[in-house]
């Protein structure tokens, strides 16, 4: 045990051709192979440790260059592991974090230019003016990693959330090769929401992290409504992670389903992911229609997943990118956690962005229970949050053996 808590590319690189796609059957799911057991690249063996435990629900993970790692909770907090193994909570204002349900302090990330800005980015719940929203904040946390102070207070605020319930606040945070800051919101369990473009729910929005404002390129950029200028792609459930494909600049989101289908779809550009559960008025008397595929190719113009789990589904939460010649088979590989059947679902891909085979990482399957987010770390390594509460959580060191 390593430590424990006693407390820029181009624009074009993300913009992708709807028409590389993969076969649907009848209902949009997409054709694929089945999950083994082992994959068809020999894959090395994998060293798991602990690197700090004692945690509660902890949802995202960043490494800073200095390889200090920041781990946030969802209930609220920030701890930060120092290169010695030196665990240090991090003073941070959470008093109007609004936790219920699946929302609280959610995503997290640096900025690109962390090494001279120290800013970082937080999506949490956020009560306000007697009510609550989705908010992503900007900090800046000292040198010595005491104390994160808000510095842009919201950088982006007014996106829904349930406030009944907590569900679907999505809540990923990523940078695009362009340096955009992505923000994966989730629906809200409002039917009228991922095909609603005046809404920021149930979207892949792309701001710029210096203004919050539309960063430059959006696809509806030329729009009146200031929401809709946001917006990189909508037709979302709930968008759990976002992952930047190495060397191509591909971006891919995963979506946590219904009981029909977990989804991985490759992002395009005002693209339109066809999940429309309005089967009812919104309202007290209406009701969110789950039956529905997660892509309705009824709708026009709406994009296959390059990936579907079918039913049973299995609540894939973050993805990934491994990369770098000691991870054998495993280099180029998408991994997603997941919570329902635990541990981690691997993806390999192809050039052009289909799915080739999938398989389960054994030394991950069903050993530390649900799994939130994976992170490739600078030093290489790969970096896992698990997800199971009652403080029995932890923040894992994957390597090659």
């Amino acid at each position: 045990m390593i430590g424990s808590r006693a407390l820029p590319a181009p624009l074009g690189a993300l913009v992708l051709l709807a028409g590389c796609s993969v076969a649907q059957d009848d209902e949009g799911a997409p054709d694929v192979p089945p999950v083994t057991g082992s994959p068809s690249v020999a894959v090395p063996a994998l060293r798991v440790e602990t690197v700090l435990d004692g945690l509660d629900h902890p949802w995202d993970v960043a490494r800073a260059p200095d390889g200090t790692l920041l781990v946030d909770e969802r209930g609220g907090g920030f701890t930060a592991v120092l290169p010695d193994g030196t665990v240090r909570e991090v003073e941070a204002d959470l008093s109007d974090l609004f936790a219920d349900g699946e929302t609280g302090l959610m995503g997290l990330v640096l900025d690109p230019a962390f090494a001279q800005n120290r800013r970082l980015y937080t999506c949490q719940g956020v009560e306000e003016d007697g009510g609550a929203e989705i908010q992503v904040l900007a900090w800046t946390v000292d040198a010595g990693w005491t104390a994160a102070t808000r510095v842009d207070d919201p950088l982006l605020g007014d996106v829904p959330v349930n406030e009944r319930t907590g569900r679907h606040s999505g809540c990923r945070l990523r940078f695009d090769p362009s340096g955009a800051l992505l923000v994966g919101t989730g629906d809200n369990a409002v039917g009228s929401h991922a095909q609603d473009l005046s809404t920021p729910a149930g979207k892949v929005l792309r701001i710029d992290p210096a203004t919050g404002g539309p960063a430059p390129g959006n696809p509806f950029a030329d729009s009146p409504d200031p929401v809709t200028r946001l917006v990189l792609s909508y037709g979302h459930r709930n968008v759990q992670g976002i992952a930047v494909r190495p060397g191509t600049g591909e971006v891919y989101t995963v979506e946590q389903g219904t009981g029909r289908d977990d989804e991985v779809n490759r992002s395009v550009a005002g693209g339109n992911y066809g999940y429309d559960p309005d089967g009812a008025p919104d309202g007290p008397a209406g009701r969110y229609d789950e039956s529905v595929p997660m892509t309705d190719l009824d709708i026009d113009g709406a994009i296959p997943a390059v990936w579907s789990s079918g039913d049973p589904t299995i609540a894939t939460s973050g993805g990934e990118f491994v990369s770098g010649a000691q991870w054998g088979g495993y280099d180029g590989v998408l991994l997603l956690g997941v919570q329902k059947d635990t541990g981690v679902l691997a993806l390999r891909l192809g050039a052009d962005g289909r799915l080739v085979e999938q398989f389960r990482v054994p030394e991950l399957e069903d050993t530390h229970g649900r799994v939130r987010t994976p992170l490739l770390g600078a030093d290489g390594a790969l970096y896992l949050t698990t997800d199971n509460g009652e403080g029995e959580d932890r923040l894992l060191r994957v390597t090659p053996a």
